[in-house]
């Protein structure tokens, strides 16, 4: 059997970046994205790793250059030309949740990508803007798994996007009052997507 041509090399975020972006009890101004594809055949899902990395944001000192981690995010796999006669779950995790444009965005692609499945994973809600609440229930609405980062998925994104240079088993060095601060947001999560007035 002839072996195909070696896959590329996947980048892999620094470990430090990964802990300043994704630690749920800082601010930071920068949002980083994760990503994980997924075919769905039947009840079982396969990896596509190919499909596999993360971006950032792009900032720039004038406002109307900066774009937001989930348009870059769209455009990416729009360049993929998923399969329409397959199924797909895409995973993100991502260390702010939504604005409200990037929430339209999402939901007008879940509306016109019916073969595709989204669960987004947020470090933390990205409150800064008003209608962020209207938009991460449109998200549900439109089929989008919505929820908190818990120690699962912070462990998880440790071991798969983060590069822990000679040491692969480095284990996941959890912050104080993480999974304190997750389940307070989890809590707050769901207030917000139960609640329907505007």
């Amino acid at each position: 059997m002839a072996a195909g041509p070696a896959p590329e090399a996947r980048s892999l975020m620094d470990e430090q970046t990964f802990l300043d972006n994704f630690n749920n009890l800082k601010y930071p101004r920068k949002t980083y994205l994760c990503y994980k594809v997924e075919r769905l055949v039947g009840e079982n899902s396969i990896p596509v790793d190919e499909y596999k990395g993360f971006l950032r944001n792009e900032s720039s000192p004038r406002r109307w250059e900066r774009r937001h981690a989930e348009p870059i995010f769209l455009e990416r796999m729009a360049s993929w030309n998923l399969d329409t006669e397959l199924r797909y779950r895409i995973t993100v995790f991502i260390s702010w949740s939504p604005c409200p444009e990037c929430a339209d965005e999402l939901v007008k692609f879940l509306r016109e990508n019916r073969h595709v499945k989204l669960r987004i994973f947020a470090a933390r809600i990205y409150d800064w803007y008003q209608g962020y609440e209207a938009g991460l229930r449109a998200l549900k609405a439109a089929g989008a798994e919505v929820a908190m980062m818990t120690f699962q998925e912070f462990e998880y994104c440790w071991k798969n996007f983060v590069d822990h240079q000679q040491d692969e088993d480095k284990p996941f060095p959890s912050w104080d009052n993480l999974v304190v601060r997750s389940e307070e947001l989890s809590q707050r999560l769901a207030g917000i997507l139960q609640n329907r007035e505007e």
